[in-house]
């Protein structure tokens, strides 16, 4: 379900409870739109992270590690000045929304008790965190929203806080029957839709939940119901999931995260589901992958759009070149004209725009009509129709020699962009992009503000059935490094005549099961990954080799045999 009203109402709470009393210790900001606080409470330290990324806003305890950038953004600095050694006095809900305000006591800088607040708005592409002074004054956002985006609602340094709009729905914690009970009989439809429109903080999943708890169909339609005693289920069926929440992360049948669930959906009773003790657990484990994706997506779609531009210049090169070589079939027939005029000039008389003359290259000695330069006699002729054989011919050796370098260069950037693909953390971006820097593909821009020294990043690893250790590398760096640091006769394999992964196989004598397993990795880190019966070639690590002066992850190999294999 989406992160609605119901569901910061349930991690507020949580986070309430934990962090109340709280002393913040440490405040980074490692995404232009993301927030960590460390807060020591209950004996314990506990990572705060508030997000206002446009598709995973949200705000929990969390374990994962992030890296920061080397100067940190005007927000982060002013928390760090403020807040630093202050104490957590509240995590609340504002308004029944998606809104959660973290109120902090600190000493300023006069010595006097002061207070701030840290008001988190999650409202999707609108998502915003606002730092804002004890008068209601913003002293920082991690975006800014001046007149130009927003005529409805500034959020600059110095003005006011001013909440969102509201939509005028009735409070979710604040239900009475009779309002509830007039606003469904004034109501047509679909019970879940008119639920979502009347109650405020309730997505569409969390209203069918509903509408199937009082009436048992998720599709119920106000028609069917009777609204009085409707509206004293929901109050009640809303008390029991305000007052019991079970976090879970609902699973499909290849056990991958599908949908995120602050209490048991009974709707949702007969699907795979892995359940955690708290709220912010399900939160952190359900979001680390589509955050991790989003976030990679955005820092990559600079990267790609020069490889793609790079790919579409290089189609359209080979295409022109292909004409070119199609224009060179006229090449030997000015090489015949050029010989028959040579060999017949008494058929040639100047002023002549054209001749006849027989093809003795043509087994039935058909003519051929030869155009002529009226103002030249044969043998001028002749020389003409050799020089243009000449330039054709060389046009055509230029052209087939371009056409290759392009070809050559168009399936390193096809790699490029399958390696792209693989990136999963910040490491390998980077030493990606630093190969198209080299390689001038990219501007070199290290005079601008750059994240901290990343370690190298680390190949994904595998174990077959057996045990056996299967490496595969994410980019060209790594598959250079990976494989001529392997042994000799430890195994090599790479997807046939295609961009792909090299993979090494940590064995001189592995079983057939494990080079198999080891062939469909290779063939699922390839851009044939959705193909089927995918040629892999393997063979030993010494027989592939690295010709000097060629691109990166570009190598050679021999005694290669040949299996057929389906990714999986």
């Amino acid at each position: 379900m989406p992160m609605d009203g119901v569901t910061f109402h349930l991690i507020a709470n949580e986070l309430n409870a934990l962090l109340t009393g709280g002393r913040v210790d440490k405040i980074t900001q490692p995404e232009r739109d993301e927030v960590i606080i460390t807060v020591r409470s209950q004996g314990d330290n506990h990572n705060l992270l508030l997000s206002a990324s446009a598709g995973c806003a949200r705000a929990h305890i969390t374990k994962i590690k992030k890296s920061n950038p080397l100067e940190p953004p005007n927000l982060c600095m002013l928390m760090r000045k403020h807040l630093i050694g202050g104490r957590i006095r509240f995590v609340r809900q504002a308004l029944s929304d998606r809104i959660v305000e973290i109120g902090i006591e600190h000493i300023d800088e006069l010595g006097d008790q002061s207070e701030k607040t840290i008001i988190c708005e999650f409202m999707g592409k609108h998502s915003n965190i606002i730092l804002v002074n004890k008068d209601g004054r913003i002293m920082e956002s991690a975006r800014r929203v001046t007149e130009a985006i927003s005529s409805v609602r500034e959020v600059l340094p110095g003005l006011m806080y001013v909440r969102p709009p509201s939509h005028g729905k009735i409070p979710f914690d604040e239900l009475d029957e009779n309002a509830l009970s007039n606003a469904l009989s004034a109501s047509s439809g679909l019970l879940s839709k008119t639920l979502s429109g009347v109650i405020s903080g309730l997505s569409s999943p969390l209203a069918r939940e509903l509408a199937f708890r009082v009436t048992g169909n998720e599709d119920a339609r106000m028609e069917e119901i009777d609204t009085r005693r409707t509206a004293n289920r929901i109050i009640k069926e809303m008390e029991s999931i305000l007052s019991a929440p079970s976090p879970s992360v609902q699973l499909n049948d290849a056990g991958e995260a599908m949908d995120l669930l602050a209490f048991e959906y009974k709707s949702r009773a007969s699907f795979s589901k892995k359940h955690f003790l708290t709220l912010s657990e399900a939160i952190d484990d359900y979001y680390y992958l589509r955050d991790l994706e989003e976030r990679m997506k955005q820092k990559s779609a600079a990267v790609h759009k020069v490889i793609k531009n790079n790919i579409e210049r290089l189609e359209k090169k080979i295409a022109l070149q292909l004409e070119a070589l199609e224009g060179g079939e006229h090449m030997e027939e000015y090489r015949i004209k050029g010989e028959l005029l040579s060999a017949c000039p008494h058929l040639v008389k100047k002023g002549m725009k054209k001749v006849f003359i027989p093809n003795y290259y043509d087994e039935n000695l058909r003519e051929m009509e030869i155009a002529l330069d009226e103002r030249l006699n044969a043998t001028a002729n002749a020389q003409k129709y050799f020089k243009l054989y000449r330039k054709a011919q060389s046009a055509k050796k230029l052209a087939e020699e371009q056409r290759q370098l392009a070809a050559e260069e168009l399936n390193y950037l096809e790699g490029q962009m399958e390696n792209l693909r693989k990136c999963t953390d910040e490491s390998s971006l980077w030493e990606l992009r630093s190969e198209l820097v080299k390689l001038n593909y990219i501007k070199d821009t290290s005079t601008r503000r750059q994240v901290k020294a990343l370690p190298p990043s680390a190949p994904f690893k595998y174990a077959s059935d057996d045990g056996t250790e299967i490496f595969v590398g994410k980019n060209n760096l790594q598959n250079e490094k990976l494989t001529f640091s392997a042994e000799p006769n430890e195994w090599w394999l790479h997807v046939k005549d295609a961009p792909g992964s090299h993979v090494i196989v940590k064995s001189e004598n592995p079983t057939d099961e494990t080079m198999l397993f080891a062939a469909k990795l290779a063939a699922k880190h390839s851009s044939l990954s959705t193909g089927s019966n995918v040629p892999v070639d393997y063979t030993r690590r010494k027989f592939v080799k690295k010709p000097s002066g060629s691109k990166p992850g570009f190598v050679i190999y021999t005694h290669q045999r040949t299996v057929f294999v389906t990714p999986e």
